[in-house]
């Protein structure tokens, strides 16, 4: 049975929106006529640019903080900030992740993992910002009477990729970490799920050493021949966030063109 379109007039908060898989998932719900509020990291006119581009098009409000995932204690003042620009908060993306410098010592072999500095980082970034974010939006989830809450994750804690380890783990750590807030956020009608991708398309990809490699056997594996792309984790992103997974809520749905079979 066809329904109106229910995401419409509806807020969604995601981290990390300027590029790859969160530019996707922002532009998903924005082309719905969901109003978005996202986050950046240090490009502040290129992130209001992609914010005009997207009220003008889908005619729709946006408007882009400035986050840093590794400094926790700013997710509040960040949903202090929403609350002047939006009045209401129904779903929330943790999607922000981090590479490069900040990941040393926790991308790499075992044996060259360091807990004090990348591992750590790795965490911060992973576990502890969706738990401070989750938890900043489930509060203005309530006033609305429900919501929906999804985090990103990946099959490389299912599968072995090569100097992932201090990833796979701490994506292996926030998809439970969603199954406990599901539990627990149910009774306020919130509803938490995860993503977990294959290896995606993205700048994060190409900036592994052994980028290629993994986009070469990735291809291999997939029983549909191809990479992922952002876009494909869209679509599953907003669909637990929709009316349609209504009774879905502490799963982790899986995206990844069949590479953790073959």
């Amino acid at each position: 049975m066809c329904k109106e379109n229910s995401m419409k007039g509806k807020t969604l908060v995601i981290t990390g929106a300027t590029k790859g898989i969160g530019k996707a998932i922002a532009e998903k719900f924005a082309c719905n006529g969901v109003n978005v509020a996202f986050t950046y990291n240090s490009n502040k006119e290129a992130a209001e640019r992609l914010g005009k581009e997207w009220e003008e098009k889908y005619g729709i409000k946006a408007r882009a903080y400035a986050l840093n995932i590794l400094e926790l204690d700013q997710f509040k003042p960040l949903f202090e900030a929403i609350d002047e620009d939006f009045d209401r908060v129904d779903f929330f993306v943790s999607n922000a992740m981090i590479y490069g410098r900040s990941v040393v010592g926790g991308y790499g072999k075992f044996m060259k993992l360091r807990p004090e500095k990348g591992l750590t980082n790795i965490w911060i970034a992973t576990v502890g910002a969706f738990v401070k974010g989750a938890q900043e939006a489930a509060k203005r989830m309530q006033k609305v009477g429900g919501g929906s809450i999804v985090t990103l994750s990946s099959t490389g804690n299912l599968i072995y990729i090569e100097n992932y380890a201090g990833h796979g783990v701490n994506k292996a750590a926030v998809e439970t970490m969603a199954k406990y807030a599901a539990v627990e956020l149910g009774e306020y009608g919130i509803r938490v799920n995860a993503v977990s991708g294959g290896p995606i398309e993205t700048d994060a990809l190409r900036a592994f050493t052994n980028y290629e490699e993994v986009k070469a056997e990735t291809i291999k594996r997939s029983a549909l021949d191809r990479m992922g792309q952002p876009e494909d984790l869209a679509g599953a992103v907003y669909f637990l966030c929709s009316d349609d997974a209504g009774w879905i809520t502490g799963q982790t749905i899986i995206v990844d063109g069949g590479t953790t079979f073959k």
